[in-house]
Protein backbone atom coordinates (compact mmCIF):
# COMPACT_ATOMS: atom_id res chain seq x y z
CA UNK A 1 0.00 0.00 0.00
CA UNK A 2 3.01 2.40 0.72
CA UNK A 3 4.51 1.78 -2.00
CA UNK A 4 1.21 2.21 -4.61
CA UNK A 5 0.53 5.61 -2.86
CA UNK A 6 4.13 6.56 -3.23
CA UNK A 7 3.66 6.05 -6.91
CA UNK A 8 0.28 7.70 -7.68
CA UNK A 9 1.96 10.91 -5.87
CA UNK A 10 5.12 10.96 -8.14
CA UNK A 11 2.35 10.09 -11.36
CA UNK A 12 0.36 13.15 -10.11
CA UNK A 13 3.02 15.34 -9.84
CA UNK A 14 4.52 14.63 -13.14
CA UNK A 15 1.25 15.62 -14.41
CA UNK A 16 0.88 18.53 -12.67
CA UNK A 17 4.39 19.64 -14.67
CA UNK A 18 3.43 18.91 -18.22
CA UNK A 19 -0.05 20.79 -17.69
CA UNK A 20 2.26 23.60 -16.93
CA UNK A 21 4.68 23.52 -19.41
CA UNK A 22 2.16 23.37 -22.00
CA UNK A 23 0.23 25.95 -20.82
CA UNK A 24 3.78 28.11 -20.79
CA UNK A 25 3.93 27.11 -24.43
CA UNK A 26 0.61 28.01 -25.62
CA UNK A 27 1.10 31.19 -24.30
CA UNK A 28 3.96 32.50 -25.56
CA UNK A 29 3.23 30.62 -28.80
CA UNK A 30 0.01 33.13 -28.93
CA UNK A 31 2.61 35.94 -27.99
CA UNK A 32 4.40 35.92 -31.24
CA UNK A 33 1.71 36.20 -33.51
CA UNK A 34 1.62 39.63 -34.77
CA UNK A 35 -1.65 42.00 -34.21
CA UNK A 36 -2.61 43.91 -37.35
CA UNK A 37 -2.18 47.42 -37.13
CA UNK A 38 -4.83 49.98 -37.94
CA UNK A 39 -4.25 52.22 -40.40
CA UNK A 40 -4.52 55.95 -39.57
CA UNK A 41 -4.14 57.27 -43.00
CA UNK A 42 -6.99 59.35 -43.76
CA UNK A 43 -8.88 57.42 -46.90
CA UNK A 44 -8.38 59.57 -50.50
CA UNK A 45 -10.50 59.56 -53.41
CA UNK A 46 -9.11 58.28 -56.50
CA UNK A 47 -9.67 61.15 -58.67
CA UNK A 48 -7.29 63.19 -56.59
CA UNK A 49 -3.84 62.64 -56.80
CA UNK A 50 -2.04 60.63 -53.54
CA UNK A 51 -0.85 62.94 -50.81
CA UNK A 52 2.00 62.53 -48.42
CA UNK A 53 1.53 63.31 -44.63
CA UNK A 54 4.52 65.26 -43.37
CA UNK A 55 4.09 63.83 -40.06
CA UNK A 56 1.39 61.78 -38.43
CA UNK A 57 2.67 62.39 -34.46
CA UNK A 58 1.44 63.98 -31.91
CA UNK A 59 4.49 66.93 -32.34
CA UNK A 60 2.39 67.74 -36.10
CA UNK A 61 1.80 71.66 -36.10
CA UNK A 62 -1.21 72.90 -37.92
CA UNK A 63 1.02 75.16 -40.04
CA UNK A 64 2.25 72.06 -41.91
CA UNK A 65 1.58 71.61 -45.26
CA UNK A 66 1.45 67.92 -47.25
CA UNK A 67 3.63 67.76 -50.14
CA UNK A 68 1.74 66.60 -53.13
CA UNK A 69 3.20 64.33 -55.66
CA UNK A 70 2.08 64.56 -59.81
CA UNK A 71 0.64 61.34 -60.67
CA UNK A 72 2.39 58.54 -61.69
CA UNK A 73 2.26 56.94 -65.17
CA UNK A 74 0.27 53.85 -65.32
CA UNK A 75 1.68 50.96 -67.05
CA UNK A 76 1.14 49.53 -70.87
CA UNK A 77 -0.83 46.10 -69.22
CA UNK A 78 -2.60 47.89 -66.44
CA UNK A 79 -4.30 50.39 -68.61
CA UNK A 80 -3.98 49.69 -72.13
CA UNK A 81 -8.02 49.22 -72.26
CA UNK A 82 -8.68 52.32 -70.38
CA UNK A 83 -6.33 54.10 -72.35
CA UNK A 84 -8.27 52.30 -75.76
CA UNK A 85 -11.76 53.61 -73.88
CA UNK A 86 -10.23 57.16 -73.86
CA UNK A 87 -9.18 57.22 -77.32
CA UNK A 88 -12.27 55.98 -79.07
CA UNK A 89 -14.37 59.41 -76.48
CA UNK A 90 -11.41 61.55 -77.66
CA UNK A 91 -12.63 60.59 -81.36
CA UNK A 92 -16.09 61.36 -80.32
CA UNK A 93 -15.64 64.30 -79.44
CA UNK A 94 -16.75 67.25 -80.95
CA UNK A 95 -14.55 69.80 -82.78
CA UNK A 96 -15.82 72.85 -80.82
CA UNK A 97 -14.19 70.66 -77.85
CA UNK A 98 -10.84 70.02 -79.36
CA UNK A 99 -10.38 73.29 -80.21
CA UNK A 100 -10.96 74.04 -76.87
CA UNK A 101 -8.96 71.91 -75.15
CA UNK A 102 -5.76 72.45 -77.32
CA UNK A 103 -5.95 76.91 -76.38
CA UNK A 104 -6.16 75.53 -72.68
CA UNK A 105 -2.77 72.84 -73.05
CA UNK A 106 -1.84 76.19 -75.06
CA UNK A 107 -1.82 78.28 -72.37
CA UNK A 108 -0.38 75.79 -69.75
CA UNK A 109 2.74 75.35 -71.85
CA UNK A 110 3.12 79.03 -72.20
CA UNK A 111 2.82 79.50 -68.40
CA UNK A 112 5.25 76.75 -67.86
CA UNK A 113 7.77 78.56 -70.36
CA UNK A 114 7.14 81.48 -68.43
CA UNK A 115 8.19 79.85 -65.54
CA UNK A 116 10.99 78.43 -66.57
CA UNK A 117 10.21 74.92 -66.54
CA UNK A 118 10.53 71.91 -68.87
CA UNK A 119 7.83 69.55 -69.83
CA UNK A 120 9.18 65.77 -69.95
CA UNK A 121 7.44 64.19 -72.60
CA UNK A 122 5.29 66.63 -72.40
CA UNK A 123 3.65 66.01 -69.15
CA UNK A 124 5.61 66.74 -65.95
CA UNK A 125 6.98 70.30 -65.42
CA UNK A 126 10.51 70.15 -63.76
CA UNK A 127 12.48 73.58 -62.74
CA UNK A 128 15.55 74.30 -64.67
CA UNK A 129 18.72 75.59 -64.06
CA UNK A 130 19.03 79.82 -64.71
CA UNK A 131 22.31 79.50 -65.69
CA UNK A 132 22.76 83.18 -64.92
CA UNK A 133 22.65 82.15 -60.71
CA UNK A 134 25.41 79.79 -60.88
CA UNK A 135 28.16 82.22 -63.17
CA UNK A 136 31.25 82.86 -61.01
CA UNK A 137 32.34 86.21 -61.52
CA UNK A 138 36.38 86.09 -62.23
CA UNK A 139 39.25 86.90 -59.46
CA UNK A 140 39.84 89.94 -61.18
CA UNK A 141 36.28 91.60 -60.39
CA UNK A 142 35.96 90.19 -57.09
CA UNK A 143 39.56 91.40 -55.81
CA UNK A 144 41.06 93.84 -57.79
CA UNK A 145 44.39 95.01 -57.32
CA UNK A 146 45.01 98.74 -56.04
CA UNK A 147 46.87 101.27 -58.51
CA UNK A 148 50.21 100.79 -58.43
CA UNK A 149 53.13 98.75 -59.79
CA UNK A 150 54.13 97.49 -56.73
CA UNK A 151 53.91 93.41 -56.22
CA UNK A 152 50.72 92.91 -54.45
CA UNK A 153 49.69 89.91 -52.13
CA UNK A 154 45.96 89.29 -51.92
CA UNK A 155 45.06 87.54 -48.85
CA UNK A 156 42.64 87.00 -46.26
CA UNK A 157 42.61 86.43 -42.38
CA UNK A 158 39.49 85.31 -39.90
CA UNK A 159 39.87 83.58 -36.30
CA UNK A 160 37.29 81.09 -35.43
CA UNK A 161 37.11 81.46 -31.46
CA UNK A 162 35.35 78.07 -30.97
CA UNK A 163 37.56 76.16 -32.53
CA UNK A 164 40.55 78.30 -31.65
CA UNK A 165 41.28 78.31 -35.49
CA UNK A 166 43.20 80.63 -37.65
CA UNK A 167 41.92 80.78 -41.36
CA UNK A 168 44.33 82.19 -44.15
CA UNK A 169 43.08 82.31 -47.50
CA UNK A 170 45.49 82.64 -49.71
CA UNK A 171 43.97 84.22 -53.70
CA UNK A 172 46.10 85.97 -55.69
CA UNK A 173 49.64 87.91 -56.70
CA UNK A 174 49.60 91.34 -57.96
CA UNK A 175 51.88 92.54 -60.27
CA UNK A 176 54.42 90.33 -60.34
CA UNK A 177 58.36 91.23 -61.97
CA UNK A 178 58.52 90.56 -66.10
CA UNK A 179 61.59 88.37 -65.36
CA UNK A 180 59.32 85.57 -63.21
CA UNK A 181 55.80 85.70 -65.33
CA UNK A 182 57.03 82.14 -66.92
CA UNK A 183 58.23 80.61 -63.86
CA UNK A 184 56.34 78.42 -61.34
CA UNK A 185 55.35 80.87 -58.23
CA UNK A 186 55.09 78.86 -54.70
CA UNK A 187 54.43 80.64 -51.56
CA UNK A 188 55.28 79.29 -47.73
CA UNK A 189 53.10 80.45 -44.59
CA UNK A 190 54.11 80.19 -41.28
CA UNK A 191 52.66 81.66 -38.02
CA UNK A 192 55.71 82.66 -36.43
CA UNK A 193 57.23 82.29 -33.40
CA UNK A 194 56.06 78.78 -33.19
CA UNK A 195 55.36 77.46 -36.30
CA UNK A 196 58.61 75.24 -38.28
CA UNK A 197 57.30 73.63 -40.51
CA UNK A 198 55.91 76.09 -43.47
CA UNK A 199 52.61 75.46 -45.40
CA UNK A 200 53.11 75.65 -49.21
CA UNK A 201 50.54 76.93 -51.98
CA UNK A 202 51.25 76.86 -56.02
CA UNK A 203 49.98 79.44 -57.81
CA UNK A 204 47.49 77.57 -60.66
CA UNK A 205 49.33 79.89 -63.63
CA UNK A 206 52.29 81.46 -64.45
CA UNK A 207 51.47 85.41 -65.60
CA UNK A 208 52.03 88.83 -63.80
CA UNK A 209 48.78 88.17 -61.63
CA UNK A 210 49.34 84.08 -60.67
CA UNK A 211 45.83 82.67 -58.22
CA UNK A 212 45.89 80.64 -55.76
CA UNK A 213 42.76 79.91 -53.97
CA UNK A 214 43.81 78.24 -51.03
CA UNK A 215 42.80 77.75 -47.99
CA UNK A 216 45.25 77.25 -44.68
CA UNK A 217 44.62 76.84 -40.83
CA UNK A 218 46.80 77.00 -38.28
CA UNK A 219 45.65 75.59 -34.82
CA UNK A 220 46.56 78.47 -31.89
CA UNK A 221 44.72 79.53 -28.78
CA UNK A 222 42.60 82.70 -28.87
CA UNK A 223 45.67 83.99 -25.57
CA UNK A 224 48.62 83.53 -28.44
CA UNK A 225 47.02 84.35 -31.69
CA UNK A 226 46.60 88.26 -31.26
CA UNK A 227 51.06 88.33 -30.24
CA UNK A 228 51.55 86.03 -33.52
CA UNK A 229 53.03 87.26 -36.96
CA UNK A 230 51.49 85.83 -40.00
CA UNK A 231 54.65 85.28 -42.56
CA UNK A 232 54.02 84.90 -46.39
CA UNK A 233 57.15 84.28 -48.21
CA UNK A 234 56.71 84.24 -52.27
CA UNK A 235 59.47 81.95 -54.31
CA UNK A 236 59.74 81.69 -57.99
CA UNK A 237 60.89 78.30 -59.23
CA UNK A 238 62.41 77.98 -62.69
CA UNK A 239 62.39 74.55 -64.49
CA UNK A 240 65.52 73.60 -63.17
CA UNK A 241 64.41 73.83 -60.18
CA UNK A 242 66.76 77.18 -58.53
CA UNK A 243 64.50 79.43 -56.49
CA UNK A 244 64.44 83.17 -56.31
CA UNK A 245 63.29 85.00 -53.75
CA UNK A 246 60.38 87.56 -54.62
CA UNK A 247 59.92 88.94 -51.47
CA UNK A 248 58.19 88.63 -48.25
CA UNK A 249 54.59 89.72 -46.22
CA UNK A 250 54.89 90.11 -42.37
CA UNK A 251 51.53 90.62 -40.73
CA UNK A 252 51.34 91.26 -37.03
CA UNK A 253 47.71 89.72 -35.84
CA UNK A 254 47.99 92.00 -33.13
CA UNK A 255 44.37 94.33 -34.04
CA UNK A 256 43.63 92.60 -37.35
CA UNK A 257 40.85 89.88 -36.38
CA UNK A 258 38.54 92.44 -35.81
CA UNK A 259 36.86 92.18 -39.27
CA UNK A 260 36.88 88.22 -40.48
CA UNK A 261 37.32 87.52 -43.85
CA UNK A 262 37.90 91.10 -45.48
CA UNK A 263 40.53 90.82 -48.40
CA UNK A 264 43.63 92.29 -47.45
CA UNK A 265 45.97 94.01 -49.93
CA UNK A 266 49.91 94.17 -49.16
CA UNK A 267 53.00 95.10 -50.96
CA UNK A 268 55.94 92.50 -50.53
CA UNK A 269 59.20 93.66 -49.00
CA UNK A 270 62.05 92.93 -51.47
CA UNK A 271 65.82 94.24 -51.36
CA UNK A 272 65.31 95.96 -54.32
CA UNK A 273 62.50 98.53 -52.75
CA UNK A 274 64.09 98.32 -48.91
CA UNK A 275 64.58 101.82 -48.15
CA UNK A 276 67.87 101.91 -45.32
CA UNK A 277 67.08 102.76 -41.99
CA UNK A 278 68.41 105.52 -39.89
CA UNK A 279 71.15 103.72 -38.71
CA UNK A 280 72.19 101.51 -41.96
CA UNK A 281 71.74 97.87 -43.08
CA UNK A 282 73.90 95.26 -42.70
CA UNK A 283 73.75 91.96 -45.09
CA UNK A 284 74.29 88.81 -42.65
CA UNK A 285 74.28 84.93 -44.28
CA UNK A 286 73.05 82.38 -41.30
CA UNK A 287 73.53 78.28 -41.72
CA UNK A 288 73.67 75.58 -39.46
CA UNK A 289 74.20 72.15 -39.78
CA UNK A 290 72.40 69.54 -37.27
CA UNK A 291 75.02 66.76 -37.96
CA UNK A 292 78.45 69.18 -37.31
CA UNK A 293 76.53 70.81 -34.65
CA UNK A 294 77.91 74.31 -35.93
CA UNK A 295 76.16 77.85 -36.66
CA UNK A 296 78.10 79.83 -39.07
CA UNK A 297 77.40 83.88 -39.73
CA UNK A 298 78.60 85.21 -42.36
CA UNK A 299 78.63 89.30 -42.35
CA UNK A 300 78.59 90.35 -46.47
CA UNK A 301 78.39 94.17 -46.31
CA UNK A 302 76.74 97.06 -45.11
CA UNK A 303 75.18 100.18 -46.34
CA UNK A 304 74.09 103.52 -45.26
CA UNK A 305 76.37 103.78 -42.15
CA UNK A 306 76.29 107.19 -40.14
CA UNK A 307 80.27 106.54 -39.48
CA UNK A 308 81.55 109.30 -37.30
CA UNK A 309 85.70 109.04 -38.69
CA UNK A 310 87.49 107.85 -40.95
CA UNK A 311 88.94 105.20 -38.90
CA UNK A 312 86.71 102.03 -40.77
CA UNK A 313 84.04 99.90 -39.67
CA UNK A 314 84.36 96.66 -38.01
CA UNK A 315 81.52 93.70 -37.51
CA UNK A 316 81.79 92.16 -33.99
CA UNK A 317 79.62 89.01 -33.57
CA UNK A 318 78.29 87.89 -30.29
CA UNK A 319 76.83 83.85 -29.56
CA UNK A 320 74.20 84.33 -26.30
CA UNK A 321 72.72 81.51 -24.52
CA UNK A 322 69.91 83.22 -22.27
CA UNK A 323 71.52 86.35 -20.23
CA UNK A 324 75.11 84.76 -21.14
CA UNK A 325 78.05 85.46 -23.24
CA UNK A 326 79.36 82.61 -24.60
CA UNK A 327 82.14 83.18 -27.31
CA UNK A 328 82.60 87.08 -29.30
CA UNK A 329 83.89 87.09 -33.03
CA UNK A 330 85.35 90.27 -34.67
CA UNK A 331 85.66 90.70 -38.26
CA UNK A 332 88.60 92.71 -39.62
CA UNK A 333 88.81 97.11 -40.03
CA UNK A 334 87.47 97.92 -43.49
CA UNK A 335 88.77 101.56 -44.26
CA UNK A 336 88.13 103.96 -46.54
CA UNK A 337 84.60 102.67 -47.97
CA UNK A 338 80.75 104.13 -47.44
CA UNK A 339 79.61 101.03 -47.67
CA UNK A 340 81.90 98.46 -46.10
CA UNK A 341 82.02 94.59 -47.38
CA UNK A 342 83.13 92.57 -44.50
CA UNK A 343 82.52 89.31 -46.39
CA UNK A 344 83.95 87.69 -42.79
CA UNK A 345 82.68 84.09 -41.81
CA UNK A 346 82.49 82.94 -38.27
CA UNK A 347 81.41 79.67 -36.79
CA UNK A 348 79.97 78.52 -33.30
CA UNK A 349 79.14 75.36 -31.60
CA UNK A 350 75.67 74.67 -31.08
CA UNK A 351 73.44 72.04 -30.66
CA UNK A 352 70.16 71.60 -31.89
CA UNK A 353 68.46 71.32 -28.36
CA UNK A 354 70.03 74.94 -28.04
CA UNK A 355 68.91 76.67 -31.20
CA UNK A 356 65.42 77.79 -29.23
CA UNK A 357 67.76 79.63 -26.37
CA UNK A 358 70.51 81.11 -28.46
CA UNK A 359 70.76 84.33 -30.28
CA UNK A 360 73.53 85.93 -32.54
CA UNK A 361 74.32 89.74 -31.27
CA UNK A 362 75.81 91.46 -34.33
CA UNK A 363 77.36 95.12 -33.86
CA UNK A 364 78.54 97.55 -35.83
CA UNK A 365 81.65 99.30 -34.54
CA UNK A 366 83.93 102.21 -35.18
CA UNK A 367 87.25 101.99 -33.55
CA UNK A 368 88.75 104.59 -31.58
CA UNK A 369 92.08 106.57 -32.52
CA UNK A 370 93.17 105.59 -29.21
CA UNK A 371 93.57 102.28 -28.59
CA UNK A 372 92.80 101.86 -25.47
CA UNK A 373 89.46 103.55 -25.78
CA UNK A 374 86.66 102.04 -26.67
CA UNK A 375 84.84 101.72 -30.14
CA UNK A 376 81.98 103.67 -31.01
CA UNK A 377 78.73 101.56 -32.02
CA UNK A 378 77.06 102.37 -34.86
CA UNK A 379 74.37 99.82 -34.66
CA UNK A 380 73.40 96.37 -33.28
CA UNK A 381 70.68 93.70 -35.07
CA UNK A 382 70.10 90.64 -32.31
CA UNK A 383 69.20 87.07 -34.96
CA UNK A 384 67.54 84.62 -32.71
CA UNK A 385 64.03 82.31 -31.96
CA UNK A 386 61.25 84.33 -30.16
CA UNK A 387 62.57 84.74 -27.03
CA UNK A 388 65.24 87.77 -28.52
CA UNK A 389 63.73 88.55 -31.71
CA UNK A 390 60.61 89.93 -33.84
CA UNK A 391 59.78 90.43 -37.38
CA UNK A 392 62.57 90.02 -40.23
CA UNK A 393 65.04 88.99 -37.49
CA UNK A 394 62.93 85.57 -36.00
CA UNK A 395 61.72 84.89 -39.42
CA UNK A 396 65.36 84.96 -40.66
CA UNK A 397 66.22 82.89 -37.82
CA UNK A 398 63.60 80.24 -38.59
CA UNK A 399 64.41 80.29 -42.34
CA UNK A 400 68.29 78.90 -40.96
CA UNK A 401 66.75 76.48 -38.68
CA UNK A 402 64.11 75.19 -41.10
CA UNK A 403 66.44 75.08 -43.92
CA UNK A 404 69.52 72.95 -42.61
CA UNK A 405 72.63 73.42 -45.19
CA UNK A 406 71.27 76.52 -46.71
CA UNK A 407 72.86 79.61 -46.58
CA UNK A 408 69.87 82.29 -46.00
CA UNK A 409 70.73 85.53 -46.53
CA UNK A 410 68.99 88.78 -45.46
CA UNK A 411 69.52 92.62 -45.05
CA UNK A 412 68.78 93.56 -41.27
CA UNK A 413 68.41 96.87 -40.28
CA UNK A 414 70.63 98.49 -37.45
CA UNK A 415 68.65 99.55 -34.20
CA UNK A 416 70.41 101.51 -31.40
CA UNK A 417 72.83 99.28 -28.63
CA UNK A 418 71.34 99.27 -25.35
Amino acid sequence: MLVLAVGLSVALLLILLMGVMVYYLWRRKGQRQYQELVSIVPPVPACTAPVILVSQGSWSRPDEIPFTLPPRFTSRNQGSVKNEEREKEEEEEEEGVKVKVEVEVEGQRDILAHRGSLSVRSWYPVGTLLAGLYCVPTLNEVVAPPPGMATRLCFAVEYRHTREQLMVSLLRLGNLPPRFHGNVTLVELRLLPDDRRPRQAKARGTGPDPEFNDCFVFQVSGVCVSQSTLSVCVLSVEQDGKRHAVGRVLFPLEGELGQAGRVLWRDLETEEDTQCSELGDVQVSLNYSPSLQRLTVVALRARGLQLLTDAGVCVQVSLQIHTQVVRTKRSSVVKGEVEPYFNHRMTFKVRAQQLDEACVRLELQQPHAIRSEPPALLGVVVLGPFMYARGPQLQHWMDMVNTPQELVKQWHGLGRGT
